[in-house]
């Protein structure tokens, strides 16, 4: 009798709503900076939204623009100046529909043992640098609010993979990395009795947005309910990882074994502080202040030398960000 019942409420419901199938591509490898996308897959968060989800990693900003741009995925993470850049440059149909940084992590790394403890420390140092690298371009605006002379920084081109090893050894005086991962950067100094000193480039009012959520123009415009879905998913995951760093982390390194669990909470809950703060606080996560908007494409038009007369509004749409999120 019970069983029949149980079969009568089942039938009475109606077939299982289809989760949509969504594929996400992150900006970078998945370290612990984005246990919370992985943590919440794990967790159901995105199911709970009527989203299955795969997750990718990624290759860098420009490369999740433009591979979205061409349809290869459906949402990513991309530095919001990337979007900024493309869109100013080549009109790719992609726009940030949420903000994730609130302000960059751009920042150097120095030894403690070097005696450097701000930028004007720098002149006449070794800084090592990869091609393209964010960093120098933004650095003559760092140094300009720093009181630093920029033209007495010789910079090191060398290889990502190596950047780290090179300062650790005192081959380079600095080196240019997110502070997010100081943790794990500083274990390995700390392993040959050197400690890492972080230089924010934000602590001298650089405050620009960083990483965001993108997606395509066409999918803003044919779905908006998958987008809004998708949105209070991410954001939602944020807010439970920060509750739940322990079990976001252990969710994430089942999915990713080859990330520590220290160096993934180290990273997580370094991440976590450029996502909810005050700023989220005043504006609401994923939402944007003009001043600040204004003065990050102010920082990209002249680091890119674009000469483009461009609204950065044209940039993102953050009107599906549920209203509800960080409330």
């Amino acid at each position: 009798m019970a069983a029949a019942v149980a079969v009568l409420a089942l039938a009475l419901q109606g077939p299982a709503q289809a989760l949509d199938d969504v594929h996400l591509q992150t900006d970078w490898i998945p370290s612990g900076e984005h246990a919370m996308y992985y943590g919440g897959w794990s967790k159901g968060i995105f199911e709970d939204h009527g989203i299955n989800i795969t997750i990718t990693r990624g290759y860098g900003s420009g490369d999740t623009v433009t591979k979205l741009a061409g349809g290869a995925f459906d949402f990513g993470v991309a530095d919001f100046g990337a979007v900024l850049a493309a869109r100013a440059k080549s009109e790719i149909p992609v726009k940030t529909i949420g903000i994730l940084y609130t302000h960059s992590p751009h920042s150097l790394f120095v030894l403690e043992s070097s005696g450097i403890t701000d930028f004007k420390g720098l002149e006449g140092k070794r800084i090592g640098i990869t091609p393209g690298n964010s960093h120098r371009l933004y650095f003559p605006k760092v140094a300009e609010r720093a009181g630093t002379d920029a033209s007495q920084i010789r910079w090191v081109n060398t290889d990502g993979a190596t950047m780290a090893p090179l300062l650790i050894q005192k081959k380079l005086d600095a080196a240019p990395f997110y502070s997010i991962h100081h943790y794990y950067q500083n274990k390995a100094a700390q392993a040959v009795g050197e400690s890492i000193r972080v230089l924010p480039f934000e602590k001298v009012g650089f405050a620009i947005y960083a990483a965001s959520l993108v997606t395509t123009d066409e999918m803003i415009e044919e779905n908006p309910d998958l987008v809004k879905r998708f949105l209070a998913a991410v954001y939602e995951s944020f807010e439970w990882a920060k509750e739940n760093p322990e079990e976001a982390c252990r969710l994430h390194t089942e999915r990713v074994p080859e990330v520590a669990m220290d160096d993934c909470l180290g990273s997580l809950e370094a991440t976590l502080g450029f996502v909810i703060n005050e700023h989220s606080e005043k504006t609401g996560l994923g939402q944007y202040d003009p001043e600040r908007l204004a003065f990050t494409w102010e920082v990209v038009k002249e680091a890119q030398e674009i000469e483009t007369d461009f609204d950065p509004t044209e940039a993102l749409d953050t009107s599906l960000v549920p209203s509800a999120v960080g409330n």
